[in-house]
């Protein structure tokens, strides 16, 4: 599947039209598609400029709206090329050092997989009609966050 572009003017804009396609599938085939969507920032900044993007407030900003309105898009964004590791980058406090590389706030981190996990566990059992918690699993190991299993018997 192609990258989406989020360019400088959908970014501008708050446009979340170019994920127009997953947004008005069905949840349960957007979710069923897996994690394949990538999504390919172009925001224009000065050579001498050392922020990451995440740390450009225009973009956190299209993120945050993205993510407030998607909740399930860190289910569908591919974890190879960086697209959830940047999308969550965009919405939980970090760091970024050229040594140690991003560094998530680890209490902001667990707040938000925590919070997420169970949002996404209700979504999927109301609106998709089964449990993607393997999924969900998934999706914290790729942010180096470790699920006891414990976590799932409290919510059942």
């Amino acid at each position: 599947m192609d990258p989406v572009l989020i360019n400088s003017d959908v970014i501008r804009t708050l446009d979340l039209s170019p994920l127009t396609p997953w947004s008005n599938a069905p949840l349960e085939q957007t979710l069923s598609a897996g994690a394949v969507l990538e999504l390919r920032f172009e925001w224009p900044r000065d050579p001498n400029d050392p922020r990451e993007l995440a740390e450009c407030p225009e973009p956190r900003l299209w993120a945050l709206r993205a993510d407030a309105r998607l909740p399930w898009l860190p289910l569908i964004l591919e974890r190879d090329n960086g697209s959830l590791i940047r999308h969550v980058a965009m919405v939980v406090p970090h760091s970024f050092s050229r040594s140690e590389g991003l560094r998530f706030d680890p209490q902001a981190l667990e707040l938000w997989i925590t919070h997420r996990m169970m949002l996404l566990d209700d979504l999927c059992r109301t609106h998709v009609g089964r449990s993607m918690r393997n999924n969900l699993t998934q999706v914290a190991a790729s942010l180096g966050y470790e699920l006891d299993h414990r976590f799932w018997d409290l919510l059942d």
